[in-house]
């Protein structure tokens, strides 16, 4: 997009590279920390009406490294593959857009959803839309990459996408306004940098789907046509038409009025005098 390269040049120098890296390591501090008791993790969620009544407007920023752990013993380890998806995926769309407009991806989204967060000054935010917004957007970008599910069974990133985004709108449908605002944040966020080159594709396709129907009648249109009986190639295959040299433009005949018709000739033909 013209207005994101402009922004580019002018601020790309700014952009912080290995941004994924650095949200990792702080989760990985506050993880640590919070086992060891030396963090409270509720001293770092953040809830709009703590910012505003009580002033703790460190949890605008803290509660992005928070990062819940399933229960069990195996939830450690999902986590740390996790990270690593993160990690991986970040570092592909880093690699493509530049670090500038990777940064702008994450923090417009970051933006839209604590600015939004505050219709909704008594509902806690998470970061899970945010960070998933990255999951999304590299699966748009790189739809036949495989990941091994459960660490066995490799699907296609594009059909754990379309599972995602099908969650997103079954939460969106019934979960409370705070939720809704927080995915509908993370879907402004990926429309306004897909939704040009979503829009390209459509148009190509129809392009494309255009042209095959042309090519599709071509096809099957009649290359040869009996200017008298109205026979054709394709009727009739097996016939040997011809064209008149004594009529005007390029009249075909089939072999039963070749010598048997009616000469077509224009008014403005020379033939005709």
């Amino acid at each position: 997009m013209p207005f994101l390269d402009q922004l580019d040049r002018l601020f790309g120098r700014y952009a912080i590279r290995n941004l994924a890296l650095f949200l990792i390591i702080g989760q990985v501090f506050v993880l640590l920390a919070g086992m060891l008791g030396l963090l409270k993790l509720e001293a770092l969620d953040f809830a709009p009406e703590l910012v505003v009544e009580g002033g703790q407007w460190w949890r605008i920023v803290t509660f992005m490294f928070i990062v819940p752990i399933p229960g069990g013993t195996l939830g450690f380890v999902f986590v740390a593959f996790g990270w690593y998806l993160f990690y991986l995926m970040s570092s592909a769309l880093e690699h493509h857009w530049g670090a500038f407009r990777f940064n702008l991806f994450l923090f417009l989204n970051y933006g839209l959803t604590v600015g939004l967060s505050f219709i909704t000054p008594l509902n806690d935010v998470s970061n899970l839309f945010i960070l998933g917004s990255v999951f999304l957007a590299f699966a748009y970008l790189n739809p036949d990459f495989e990941i091994l599910l459960f660490f066995i069974l490799p699907v296609k990133i594009k059909w754990l996408a379309i599972i995602a985004w099908a969650l997103n709108f079954v939460q969106f449908a019934r979960g409370d306004l705070a939720e809704r605002l927080q995915i509908g944040a993370s879907v402004a966020t990926f429309l306004i940098f897909f939704a040009p080159d979503m829009l390209r594709n459509l148009r190509s396709g129809q392009r494309t789907a255009a042209r095959r129907v042309e090519r599709a009648a071509e096809e099957t249109r009649a290359r040869h046509v009996c200017h008298v009986c109205g026979k054709t190639d394709r009727t009739d295959p097996q016939l040997d038409f011809r064209y008149c040299s004594k009529c005007t433009g390029d009249q075909c005949y089939c072999p039963d009025h070749i010598q048997n018709h009616a000469h077509v000739v224009a008014a403005d033909d020379p033939k005709a005098r």
